[in-house]
């Protein structure tokens, strides 16, 4: 796909390096990245600790990955079709957010999946990469939980998860879904969906806060291992 030159670089790119912990500790940079999807073509980002990517998992569905992956030259690239198979979230009586109702339908229907992510990133040989389309739904939940079971704060998750908004426009426009809707169209409905409501995010919190250790917990309770995630705070957190 063919970008302006103004819009050739990821537009929703970020480390997760440098989030506090509860006890004050910060993740380490060039761990993990999340992003947007790349696109052949792309220039090298700038202001990171490390690229390319070691290791990629991209999270969008078969739809949306019609050729090979513009970075499978230079990294292992994992797809993990995370939204594949769901069912639709149930929000007929629309008293929750309709992305909130997704984040929790991805936990309860797609968690080997997510274990699966986790591995993926635990096992990188250098930074690993997660993104799907925009880098701000699949990409936020799985960003939440690798936060999370390294003990980030939930609040930093959160402000992290919100800093996708101001990107929005440029995502739109790099998928070539400028903001122009046909007549007919809820422009209502698509602005919640283009948002990143913090009541979404934060629902996620709330699940992997039912467990011990929140996410690290959760991770447990589906089939991660005790020495997989000591590991993964090892490698995630600054000593």
């Amino acid at each position: 796909m063919e970008t302006s030159d103004a819009l050739g670089e990821l537009v929703n790119l970020r480390d997760l390096g440098r989030q506090p912990t509860g006890s004050g500790v910060l993740t380490r940079t060039g761990v993990v990245y999340r992003s947007d999807a790349p696109f052949p073509g792309d220039r090298d980002p700038e202001g990171l600790p490390a690229w390319p990517p070691r290791v990629v998992i991209d999270l969008r569905e078969a739809a949306e990955t019609r050729s090979e992956h513009p970075l499978a030259s230079v990294a292992q690239v994992h797809r993990v079709r995370l939204l594949e198979g769901l069912d639709k979230p149930d929000n007929e009586d629309g008293t929750v957010h309709e992305l909130t109702a997704l984040y929790k339908g991805m936990l309860e229907g797609a968690p080997k999946k997510l274990v699966e992510v986790f591995r993926f990133v635990l096992a990188a040989d250098g930074p690993a990469l997660v993104h799907c389309a925009a880098g701000k739904d699949r990409t936020g939940v799985v960003s939440a939980m690798l936060l999370s079971a390294a003990g980030v704060r939930q609040d930093a998750i959160v402000a992290d998860y919100v800093r996708t908004d101001k990107n929005m426009l440029r995502v739109l426009q790099r998928l070539n879904e400028l903001p122009e809707l046909p007549p007919g169209v809820d422009e209502e409905m698509v602005a919640e969906l283009m948002a990143t409501p913090t009541q979404a995010i934060e629902r996620v919190l709330e699940i992997f806060g039912s467990h011990p250790d929140a996410a690290a917990g959760w991770l447990s309770s589906h089939g991660a291992t005790d020495d997989e995630l000591n590991r993964w705070q090892e490698k995630f957190l600054d000593s």
